[in-house]
């Protein structure tokens, strides 16, 4: 069979499984699988169950919306999950047999389910929901819930600081607190009702509370200030499930640590959690952090230089940790045993999106640059080859054929060592001249990591016609805080430095054409398009960019219109001034103080409902390059956030890319 090169439409083919959870003797395992349907525009989702020994995978619950945070009982007898589904208003607590049968709905709470967690007599689930903390019962919230829904009037009316999240307003009063539902006899309750106490409203999820193994307590970290942003510390607490009494275990503080994602041990001795001091800069790393609940005592291991991602998972003895954490640009599942100094590798990266583990079997979902994501297992008993548990992509995938992928070391800002990506097109050859793009990532402390990227996907790009390349620049996560922060206080200067020692590298292989370059970027990837439009049309004067074109996707264009965004409390930090105190250092960091040199041709495309980037940036950015005469077009998304995540919206931004590209550096090999 001949093979095909892979499309934008095609990526929307993949099915993508997620949300993994284990049985408790770990032979089987549950996970949902997402489908898109590209003429519906719209996904559905599923579960699934595994085996981790052999067998094929069985489908448990038809396609449904947002069937997910699947969690098995700790007798094995159920598996609870959220769904949405016919006459729910909002997602619902379900639960349904391992051998399949009809889902029962368990909960049925007005202001909606999330983050479910059992207990473990397998008779009580905790979960999520985000309530009014002034109303006393589930009426009410209802009512008041239909009230605004009703309302003719829409308007926003804050006082507090933190008032938009990604793409969503906190403006309604409305808190995310721990519910208790019983599930013999139906009783439901705000174990959080009446006290202070509410989860962070920041990406809010199950990793923000625990259970503990007897289930009379659960654990959770609190911002204790009236108003609240997320450069604020937080509070460890536990509350007696029963009586409601609470104690604060550590209490957070910008010259100390701030604690969050706690986890009970399996023994129920020891909390695991994250640490960070946010006071020494905001990009401090976190750290395991373990407090003995006999002694009080807490323990910060500071051994090593990577920052700790949750979920935080126990091993079954209580002597080890599981995690993931970014390293040189690939997400590993790492194991942490208590006595040594630094953890090691459970399971290699690619990018490991999720985890479990439970009697000694570890499972994974895994992707990387060149393969989407993919269920995986292993015994940590017998030390054994990981195994994929599914093969739902393998035969789509099998009639692609992908270019090659190059991990590269090239010396950047001050000869320092910088890692790149090149995404080659799957018909490369070298004695040919080809055009060269830049994929800018985000952040700036993010990075570009081993990942099948759906949105920003680069064999999509190389498919085209185009060499790709990826520069993790200084500020990049995964090489440590030094590098991570290296940035801060300036910012644009060394990443620049890097993404144009990334052009000069590539230039020198001779298979690159100096006239054919773009370079392009998201977020804070956009921001850097921005950037060298201004900068290297100064410093080339009459020559011009050595750019051709640029795309500059939800990118930041002025630093101080971000605050107009849902962090502004962060740019204080990273940029080290704000522009009230020190303008001339801050415009020293601002892409819009060099705009006036801009000339390369731009393609700006941005969503109304991102108040990460608010939409105003796109659209003066755009506004600017026309007042400029520079050719520049926009694409606007009325129904979209800071990614793209509607199928045809998608397949629009693809088309727009490349037809911009080929407009201006044409597509594809040309003869030396």
């Amino acid at each position: 069979m001949k093979k095909l090169i892979i499309t934008a439409e095609d990526l929307w083919k993949i099915r993508r499984p997620a949300g993994l959870s284990l049985s408790p003797d770990g032979v089987q395992a549950v996970c949902s699988l997402a489908e898109y349907d590209m003429e519906a525009n719209k996904s559905a989702t599923s579960l699934w169950l595994l085996s981790t020994f052999g067998g094929e995978p069985r489908r448990l619950t038809a396609c449904g919306e947002k069937d997910g945070q699947a969690s098995w009982s700790p007798d094995g007898k159920t598996i609870a999950f959220v769904a949405k589904r016919s006459g729910d208003e909002e997602p619902q607590l379900y639960t349904i047999a391992p051998d399949g049968g009809e889902a029962a709905r368990i909960s049925n709470i007005s202001t909606g389910v999330s983050g479910v967690k059992w207990f473990a007599d397998s008779k009580r689930i905790a979960f999520i929901s985000w309530v009014w903390p002034d109303l006393k019962s589930d009426k009410a919230q209802s009512k008041r819930l239909k009230s605004r829904r009703e309302d003719k009037v829409k308007a926003h009316v804050v006082e507090h600081s933190a008032f938009r999240h990604w793409d969503h307003w906190l403006s309604d009063g409305r808190v995310p607190h721990v519910h208790v539902i019983n599930l013999v006899t139906g009783k439901c309750v705000d174990v959080f009702a009446g006290t202070k106490f509410e989860l962070p409203q920041f990406d809010t999820d199950q990793h923000d509370y625990d259970v503990s193994p007897d289930g009379k307590k659960v654990v959770f970290n609190f911002n204790p200030n009236p108003d609240k942003l997320g450069d604020q510390a937080y509070d460890l607490v536990e509350m007696d499930v029963r009586s409601g009494r609470t104690k604060v275990l550590l209490r957070g503080s910008k010259q100390t640590f701030t604690w969050h994602h706690p986890r009970y041990s399996s023994d129920g001795g020891t909390i695991a959690l994250l640490a960070n001091k946010i006071g020494r800069s905001m990009d401090d790393d976190n750290k395991l952090a373990l407090l003995d609940l006999k002694s009080g005592r807490v323990m910060v291991k500071t051994t090593w230089d990577r920052v700790v991602n949750h979920p935080l998972k126990w091993a079954a003895d209580s002597k080890s940790v599981f995690f993931t954490a970014d390293n040189q640009s690939r997400v590993s599942v790492w194991q942490w045993r208590l006595d040594d100094k630094i953890p090691i590798i459970a399971a290699q990266g690619g990018t490991v999106s999720d985890f479990d583990v439970r009697a000694e079997t570890l499972i994974f979902v895994r992707n990387n640059m060149s393969s989407p994501p993919r269920v995986f297992g292993q015994s940590l008993a017998a030390e054994t080859a990981e195994v994929p548990l599914e093969s739902f992509n393998t035969e789509l995938m099998s009639r692609f054929k992908l270019g090659e992928v190059r991990d590269l070391t090239i010396k950047g800002w001050q000869s320092e060592d910088v890692q790149m990506w090149a995404v080659y097109p799957p018909n490369f050859d070298p004695k040919k001249k080809w055009p060269l793009l830049h994929s800018i990532h985000g952040g700036p402390h993010a990075n570009w990591g081993d990942i099948f990227h759906f949105r920003w996907n680069n064999h999509v790009f190389a498919a085209q016609g185009y060499v790709v390349v990826c520069v993790n620049y200084h500020g990049s996560i995964g090489w440590g805080n030094k590098f991570l922060e290296s940035n801060n206080g300036s910012f644009g200067t060394k990443e620049h430095a890097d993404i144009e020692a990334g052009t000069d590298f590539m230039l020198k292989q001779g298979y690159i054409d100096a006239k054919r370059l773009a370079a392009s970027g998201g977020s804070y990837g956009g921001k850097m398009v921005a950037w060298m439009n201004g900068r290297n049309g100064k410093n080339s004067g009459k020559k011009g960019d050595r750019y051709r074109a640029y795309v500059c996707h939800a990118g930041c264009f002025d630093w101080r219109a971000m605050y107009g965004g849902d962090a502004g409390y962060w740019f204080n930090h990273s940029l080290k001034t704000t522009y009230w105190d020190d303008p001339i250092t801050f415009a020293a960091q601002n892409p819009i103080t060099e705009v006036r040199y801009a000339r390369t041709p731009t393609l700006v495309l941005h969503g109304a409902l991102d108040y990460r980037v608010p939409d105003q940036q796109g659209l003066a950015y755009y506004s600017t390059l026309k007042t400029l005469d520079v050719p520049a077009r926009l694409v606007f998304f009325p129904d979209e956030n800071h990614w793209i995540l509607k199928p045809q919206n998608s397949r629009l931004w693809y088309k727009e890319y490349f037809s911009w590209l080929k407009k201006y550096i044409g597509a594809g090999a040309t003869r030396r």
